[in-house]
């Protein structure tokens, strides 16, 4: 049963929000066609689909930012053809976004009030800080806040600050709260933390819509599932429908590949061997690990063990404070990141937008931008050479764009980060570091995206990828490290791969 008639009759509540046919389309586009939904108070949906299947359209219909061309919206019973934000607002209708809009400098009660804050003093209008904070404590008890009103934003950490734009969204009598890709940021305990607030809201009456590319929260977190496909409805799954595999189903209207860590490796000898390596983050701490031709080893750990930091350690970008490295048996200094370009140890960054890519540069112009002397004829940069070498890479690894002058800012986040991958494979990569390397993009490319990672490795190149994600880090490494305040607390082989023994090590515990 995933007729949406059989999602609506799944619950006696009645919805106080629906959608009746909505379409929307762009120049050259149709976003949604005919598209229908109901939300129900305290119903938990979730929302998926890949990117550009229609999900930022719906969202911006339901705030009031844009206006659908056909189709009709249903609030409490009356009718209207669209919203403006006001509209939304007084619906009840609230977005927690991927990117947070808070302020570092202010305190969390200042946050959740901005731009609404109870004032005194007659003619002066002094914000009135008391009562402000009055107002946001009952607020925070509701969501299990482990913090109060004045608690300086800066002093959060990034699950806490989503409850505080959850505690906003409450300040303003929300009904409906949309997560929007909630968790790509989150460690796996500030993840569980944020899933027991989804049910606090719940247990409200305040319905949620999850949106979330990490399907298996999707399956724990939701009773209902709407699957959106090029701008169409492609299904309803109600809660004892929902698994892994149906979603991708409904989602890429096939049947998807198993991932591949099923894939057996011809493990090669040492590439790169680290020893003693001591960082800025853990100063005391010695960590050795190694990297081995035709594997990938995944390299799991709660946010602030210094994944990060070795990684950059590796790349160049940091210097250690003791230890030595080795690449392929001789001792190597990496000073900087134009070294271990050199010596063909590459990056690609956890942060693509801000690190990985030039937004408003062509395709082309980002993949030949670590070796512009190769594409150079004299002292001047052939962009006959560069268009050759972009065209190339654009083709091996399926970058949709109209052409390799493409702006990389108009792609999809799947297709940036293929970009920031094909200028280091045009290079003969060595080492590939990946961190986090499918944060915020959607299913079928992830999946493009480890098969990348597999055909690296089976060609010879020793992969090294940092990933929160636990699904992720069990499918598709060959051996799993996990670090622990600075070290390596263990090192799994994959027939003790489990979540359990990885977060035992996470944390610091020893596996029986």
């Amino acid at each position: 049963m995933t007729s949406v008639a059989a999602t609506a009759a799944h619950d006696l509540r009645q919805p106080f929000l629906s959608l009746a046919g909505i379409r929307k389309a762009y120049p050259g586009v149709v976003a949604l066609s005919d598209f229908s939904m109901t939300v129900s108070p305290g119903e938990v949906i979730g929302l998926v689909g890949e990117n550009g299947a229609g999900k930022s359209t719906l969202m911006k219909i339901l705030g009031g930012v844009a206006a659908p061309d056909a189709g009709m919206i249903t609030i409490d019973g009356v009718e209207r053809s669209s919203l403006n934000v006001a509209d939304s607002m007084k619906a009840g209708i609230a977005f927690v976004h991927q990117e947070l809009n808070l302020f570092d400098n202010l305190d969390v009660a200042a946050n959740i009030f901005i731009g609404r804050e109870p004032r005194r003093g007659g003619f002066l209008a002094l914000v009135d800080n008391d009562r402000m904070h009055a107002m946001a404590a009952p607020l925070l008890r509701r969501l299990g806040a482990g913090f109060g009103p004045s608690t300086p934003l800066a002093d959060l950490s990034l699950a806490q600050r989503q409850m505080v734009e959850i505690a906003k969204a409450l300040s303003m009598d929300a009904r409906l709260v949309i997560l929007d890709e909630p968790t790509s940021s989150l460690p796996i305990s500030e993840t569980e933390r944020l899933l027991e607030t989804i049910e606090a809201l719940r247990g409200e009456g305040i319905a949620v819509i999850f949106i979330s590319h990490r399907l298996h929260e999707i399956e724990r977190a939701v009773e209902r599932v709407v699957v959106l496909r090029d701008g169409v409805l492609a299904g309803n799954l109600d809660r004892g429908e929902i698994t892994h595999d149906r979603m991708v189903k409904l989602m890429i209207g096939r049947d998807l590949k198993a991932q591949v860590g099923t894939h057996e490796a011809k493990v090669g000898p040492v590439v790169l061997a680290a020893k003693g390596i001591r960082t800025e983050a853990y100063p005391h701490h010695e960590l050795d690990i190694s990297l081995r031709s035709g594997e990938i080893l995944g390299l799991a750990g709660l946010v602030g063990a210094g994944r990060t930091e070795l990684a950059r350690v590796l790349f160049g970008i940091d210097a250690p404070l003791g230890g030595s490295i080795a690449l392929e048996g001789a001792d190597v200094r990496i000073p900087s990141a134009t070294e271990a370009i050199k010596r063909g140890v590459f990056l690609v960054p956890e942060d693509r937008k801000a690190a990985g890519v030039l937004l408003d540069l062509p395709i082309a112009e980002n993949i030949t931008l670590p070796d512009l002397g190769t594409h150079a004829t004299g002292l001047l940069v052939s962009r006959r050479k560069e268009v050759a070498t972009a065209e190339r890479e654009r083709q091996r690894l399926g970058i949709r764009a109209p052409s390799v002058m493409t702006r990389t800012g108009s792609l999809s986040g799947g297709n940036q980060q293929k970009v920031v991958l094909a200028k280091w494979l045009a290079m003969s990569p060595k080492v590939m570091i990946f961190d986090e390397p499918t944060r915020g993009i959607d299913i079928g490319a992830k999946s493009e995206i480890y098969r990348l990672m597999r055909g690296l490795a089976d060609n010879g190149v020793a992969v090294l990828m940092i990933s929160s994600d636990m699904e992720e880090v069990i499918g598709v490494s060959d051996r799993i490290a996990v670090m622990h305040e600075g070290l390596i607390s263990g090192t799994l082989d994959k027939k003790d791969f489990s979540q359990e023994n990885i977060l035992l090590l996470a944390v610091g515990r020893s596996i029986g």
